[in-house]
């Protein structure tokens, strides 16, 4: 669980992201989670478009892939999800939160 300091700070380094993929019509399937799970390894930090066309409101999406992929959902404004997982890896950079 994120404390409100640690939201912020990931929502200030995700304003200069672009989104690394997008939710569809055909809701969230097996490949784009195994996708979205490869970025969160490597950045640990990303952030994914939601289209209109999706079925289901954009917080609810936004829950359901983090809780899919074990991470948290840092924000979800407008059509924009930004989700949080720490790396497993041991030479990828961490994000370092206070």
């Amino acid at each position: 669980m994120l404390t409100s300091k640690q939201r912020s700070k990931l929502k200030s380094l995700a304003a200069n992201l672009s989104p690394i993929g997008q939710v569809g019509k055909d809701g969230i399937g097996e490949n784009m989670l195994a996708s979205f799970s490869d970025c969160l390894e490597k950045r640990e930090l990303i952030k994914i478009n939601i289209l209109e066309n999706a079925d289901g409101e954009p917080q609810a999406l936004g829950r359901e892939l983090a809780e899919k992929l074990s991470a948290e959902c840092v924000i979800v404004i407008g059509r924009k999800a930004v989700l949080y997982r720490r790396s497993s890896r041991k030479d990828a950079e961490h994000i370092v939160l206070n």
